[in-house]
């Protein structure tokens, strides 16, 4: 009876101590870990992120600047338009230095001209400076295009990897397999999340330019009206 007693601790014991070793461990690894855990196809897909950031970010200060309306520079070229003063009206354009200021001018320039010559140099300034805003955008839907397929095709090497691993062993563990795919797929996890945001960047920034054409043309059109009134 002593016996029983004193090994019904030990048996206690020795169970503890096995639910204790087979409590999973937790790794604590912040992002950055992780993201290297997806393997060398994680190298572009970061780049891709940065490269896309650099463009949003430098092409929406652009635009945001040549979306601010100088209030004072139709009015000014208007009154010395009126005026007869053209080369004060020239001189008030070069000052402002904005993409209205330079279509502005290249139309005071062909003052004299037919109205459709004045038109048509006013039109062929605005597509440079709509080209100058659009500048690189473009590339920020190549890389909402490309970054998801590099996550898919980092998955997909990753998957053959394991199974590759499978047949060498000769045998599955469940473990390995489930852990392996874990790690693959925050490439595609990855690849996809930079490709929604550049795709988001991409039509933020589109239609930033669509709302600067529009006011440019209001104000051409503005300016022409004045230019072809009787007596101008």
């Amino acid at each position: 009876m002593s016996l029983l007693l004193q090994a019904y601790p030990v048996d206690s014991i020795s169970q503890m101590q096995q639910t204790v070793n087979l409590a999973p461990v937790q790794e604590d690894t912040n992002l950055l870990q992780l993201l290297m855990r997806g393997g060398w196809i994680m190298v572009p897909i970061i780049l891709l992120f940065f490269i896309g950031l650099v463009i949003f970010v430098e092409r929406y200060l652009t635009i945001r600047k040549a979306s601010r309306r100088e209030a004072g520079l139709l009015p000014q070229v208007k009154s010395n338009v009126l005026s007869g003063k053209l080369d004060s009206a020239i001189a008030v354009c070069r000052s402002s230095n904005s993409a209205l200021s330079r279509m502005l001018q290249k139309g005071l320039t062909r003052v004299g001209r037919p109205i459709k010559d004045i038109e048509g140099a006013i039109e062929n300034q605005g597509k440079l400076e709509v080209a100058r805003l659009e500048k690189n955008i473009n590339i920020l839907g190549i890389v909402a295009g490309i970054a998801p397929m590099l996550g898919f095709v980092g998955t997909i090497f990753g998957v053959i990897q394991i199974f590759r691993e499978v047949e060498i062993a000769g045998g599955i563990d469940i473990g390995s397999v489930s852990g392996g795919l874990y790690v693959k797929m925050i490439a595609s996890a990855s690849g996809l999340t930079i490709g929604i945001l550049a795709y988001i960047g991409y039509h933020i920034l589109n239609m930033m330019v669509e709302r600067v054409i529009l006011r440019m043309e209001t104000d051409a059109i503005e300016f022409i009206d004045l230019l072809d009134e009787p007596g101008s």
